[in-house]
């Protein structure tokens, strides 16, 4: 067994999409950010290279190259995906936790964890998301910001 953990911020700015966990959340602000700015897929990721100590999101995904100016995060979890299989692990389980004063989430939250468990390749019961604000205090609060958080446990393949 093998744990990581990881956490994703991002200021939310006008004229960009919320994206979160690959489901994009009608808002009028979206993340401000080299890819496309999904704090969940990128603390899941960088949870799953922490687990395995193969450093960082920054790492392997630089934001100061071309290739992964406004990036799908669907792509990090792929090839994050293939790093973890490689190496001979799978998910056992994985937990995130969001904070994020408006809009409310709980709508997509369903199609967040399938997105997570189909591109992991993991049972949707190995997948947690659960929400909740700052109650209005710093700059998550006061919604300039959102945060994810995330836990993995990973087991060595059967």
């Amino acid at each position: 067994m093998r744990i990581g953990y990881s956490e994703d911020i991002h200021q939310l700015v006008e004229n960009r999409p919320l994206i979160l966990a690959g489901v994009h959340i009608p808002f009028n602000k979206g993340e401000k950010a080299h890819s496309d700015g999904d704090v969940i897929f990128h603390a899941v990721a960088e949870s799953i290279l922490g687990a395995l100590a193969l450093g960082d999101l920054g790492t392997h995904f630089p934001d100061n190259k071309e290739e992964t100016l406004n990036m799908d995060s669907a792509l990090i979890m792929k090839r994050v995906y293939e790093l973890m299989s490689t190496k001979g692990y799978e998910i056992n389980n994985l937990d995130v936790s969001l904070v994020l004063e408006a809009p409310k989430v709980a709508p997509y939250i369903k199609d967040m964890r399938n997105n997570i468990a189909s591109l992991l390749h993991t049972d949707l019961n190995n997948v947690s998301i659960k929400a909740g604000t700052n109650e209005k205090m710093g700059p998550l609060g006061e919604g300039k910001a959102v945060k994810a958080i995330a836990v993995v446990l990973l087991k060595e393949k059967n």
